[in-house]
C-alpha cells in the first residue's frame, strides 16, 4: 500500500473505533490490530495518539460538511434550506452507527487543559456555525446583517441539543422539535 493509503487506513480505522467506543476506550493497540499493520507503520505516520484523534476529528468533520453541503443544496432555496439541517439531521440520526456528536464525545473524554483537541474541536464548532450563517444570509432576505450572527448560534444551538438529546433518548423526537422551533424562530 501506497503512504497515503496507509495513513488514510489508520485514519478511517481509528475513526470507526473512536466513534463506536470512545477515544478513552480505543487503545493504539486495538487501532494497530483492526487497520493491520505494524506498530512501527502506525507511528511513521503519527506521533501519538492525540495526532490520530485530530485526524479522525477532520476526517469525520470533512465529510460530515461535505454531506451535510449537498443535502442542504438539493433542496428549494429559502426558508426549506435552513430546515433541511434538520432533515439531514434525521437521516444521521437513522444511520445504524449513529452514536451523537463525535466532537461532543471527544471533548467529555479529554483533560480540560488538553488544548490541541479542544482548539480543534471548537474550530469545527465555530465553521459549523460560519456554514449556517451562510445559509441565512443567502436564504433570508429580510434579516439584517447584523442579526445573521446572532441566528445562525440559536439554529446551531438547536442542532446540538437535537443530536445530543436525539442519542441520549435513542428517538427522533428532540429533532422534530428542534425543528418546530427553528421554524418559529426564522418566520
Amino acid at each position: 500500500m501506497k503512504h497515503a493509503e496507509v495513513k488514510n487506513k489508520i485514519i478511517e480505522t481509528a475513526s470507526f473505533l473512536f466513534y463506536k467506543n470512545g477515544y478513552n476506550s480505543t487503545g493504539i493497540n486495538q487501532i494497530i490490530a483492526e487497520a493491520g499493520i505494524a506498530k512501527a507503520t502506525l507511528y511513521n505516520h503519527f506521533k501519538s495518539k492525540e495526532e490520530i484523534c485530530v485526524a479522525y476529528l477532520q476526517y469525520k468533520n470533512m465529510n460530515f460538511l461535505k454531506d451535510f453541503k449537498n443535502f442542504i443544496s438539493s433542496k428549494p432555496q429559502g426558508r426549506s434550506q435552513i430546515l433541511a439541517i434538520f432533515d439531514f439531521l434525521e437521516l444521521f440520526y437513522q444511520d445504524k452507527d449513529f452514536n451523537g456528536c463525535w466532537c461532543i464525545k471527544t471533548v467529555s473524554e479529554i483533560p480540560k487543559d488538553n488544548e490541541i483537541i479542544r482548539t480543534e474541536i471548537q474550530a469545527q464548532k465555530n465553521d459549523f456555525i460560519a456554514v449556517i450563517a451562510k445559509l441565512i444570509s443567502n436564504n433570508l432576505n429580510e434579516i439584517k446583517i447584523e442579526q445573521v450572527n446572532s441566528l445562525a448560534r440559536q439554529i446551531y444551538l438547536l442542532y446540538e441539543s437535537a443530536v445530543g438529546e436525539s442519542h441520549l433518548h435513542q428517538e427522533n423526537w428532540p429533532i422534530h422539535e428542534s425543528k418546530n422551533l427553528c421554524e418559529k424562530i426564522i418566520a
